[in-house]
């Protein structure tokens, strides 16, 4: 079933599309005569989308693609330019795109289906994992334009790859390829361009076939103790108390009964 968020240009289109696939949720940037660059109502529209996620209990991960030979030009200059603002007004304290300060405990793919420069590639920043077409290029070119790159590319690219690469990246504000994107670890996987959604989609499904609190859990731990060392107490806490959480789940039962028996398991999220 698709749905969409945000209608613009009068009712035209809409910004963002979603459609169920199973467990997994199938975003779509829905602006290709703009290069899916970022306005105010695909803010609006992604940032609905990812609470939809985060909300409904039988989806498990959610995949972010763009409409068109474009993941996502960055933040729309037009818009800029009128003095129109690019961020959901109703909230902001979602950051660009609706996604760059909006964290959920879900697992997040983008399926970089085309270049996905300044903003485009800081919307991949905040996602988990990534599938990139053969074809696509990153980048943040921002210092090229007197800018920097404020929706988290300066906070979260050193962090993702050796800080020296990460500053080259930067400083030079060169698109990086594909190849060189999985080099770096940037992303987990190159396909041909017609392979893009298809491939994150199956990485999705190999991910939702995992317990999904269980999934949320080592999100949370993940996202949660970068900021610490591996052996400060304080990390250690908020792993213990995670592991407890979910260790005394149903799921965990039936995880152990499962293997024990030699067969799938049924997850029911408890």
């Amino acid at each position: 079933m698709m749905s969409a968020f945000t209608m613009r240009d009068g009712g035209a289109e809409p910004a963002v599309l979603t459609e169920r696939r199973g467990r997994v949720l199938l975003i779509t940037l829905n602006r290709p005569n703009s290069l899916n660059a970022v306005d105010a109502s695909l803010s609006r529209g992604l940032g609905d989308a990812l609470d939809e996620l985060a909300r409904d209990a039988s989806l498990y991960v959610g995949v972010i693609t763009g409409a068109g030979r474009a993941f996502c030009a960055g933040a729309d200059l037009k818009e800029l330019a009128a003095g129109r603002s690019v961020h959901d007004s109703e909230h902001p304290e979602r950051g660009f795109g609706g996604i760059v300060r909006h964290f959920i405990d879900k697992p997040l793919i983008a399926a970089i289906n085309g270049f996905a420069l300044g903003g485009g590639t800081e919307i991949l920043l905040a996602c988990d994992l990534a599938v990139i077409s053969a074809e696509a290029s990153l980048g943040l070119p921002e210092v090229r334009r007197g800018l920097v790159a404020a929706a988290g590319g300066l906070l979260r690219l050193h962090r993702q790859i050796p800080p020296k690469i990460a500053a080259e990246a930067i400083f030079t504000g060169q698109p990086i390829s594909a190849d060189t994107a999985l080099r770096w670890g940037i992303v987990n996987r190159v396909v041909p361009p017609e392979q893009v959604v298809a491939a994150a989609l199956e990485l999705a499904e190999t991910v939702a076939a995992n317990a999904p609190l269980a999934l949320r859990a080592s999100k949370r731990i993940m996202i949660r103790g970068a900021g610490s060392s591996d052996w400060s107490p304080e990390a250690w806490e908020l792993n213990g108390e995670e592991f407890a959480a979910v260790g005394g789940s149903k799921d965990a039962r039936e995880g152990a009964s499962a293997f024990a028996e030699k067969r799938t398991p049924v997850w029911s999220g408890q």
